[in-house]
């Protein structure tokens, strides 16, 4: 639906992800995927995104799976620039999906969160 835009960040690898996907579509929604692994995010694009979600980057920050640690990022005292910073180095340290709608926002995990934003 042109007059209620969505966007997905999209990992197709993630069954979250493919979850919230078929979710807003079975709401009847065709959204705007963006395949975040393919096309990282920008520094600009991911700070307004959190500052919209009302979120700080460790709140996005994914461990499982990543280099999160071994990079240092879980340690106490990481700044919320140098986590934005590796987000953008290395896009799989952001959690998904992130999905945006008139409605705001949010990461969506769990998946039910979505409906928040349909």
């Amino acid at each position: 639906m042109s007059d209620f835009p969505i966007t997905i960040f999209h990992n197709p690898n993630c069954g979250t992800s493919r979850n919230v996907l078929q979710m807003i579509r079975d709401a009847g929604h065709e959204p705007s995927i963006i395949p975040y692994l393919k096309r990282p995010w920008t520094r600009q694009q991911l700070a307004e995104l959190m500052a919209q979600a009302g979120v700080r980057p460790h709140e996005w920050l994914r461990v499982r799976g990543t280099p999160a640690e071994a990079l240092g990022l879980t340690a106490p005292g990481v700044t919320d620039d140098q986590i934005l910073d590796a987000m953008v180095a290395e896009p799989i340290l952001v959690e998904r999906p992130v999905v945006v709608t008139p409605k705001g926002v949010v990461l969506c995990r769990p998946k039910e969160r979505v409906l928040d934003l349909l």
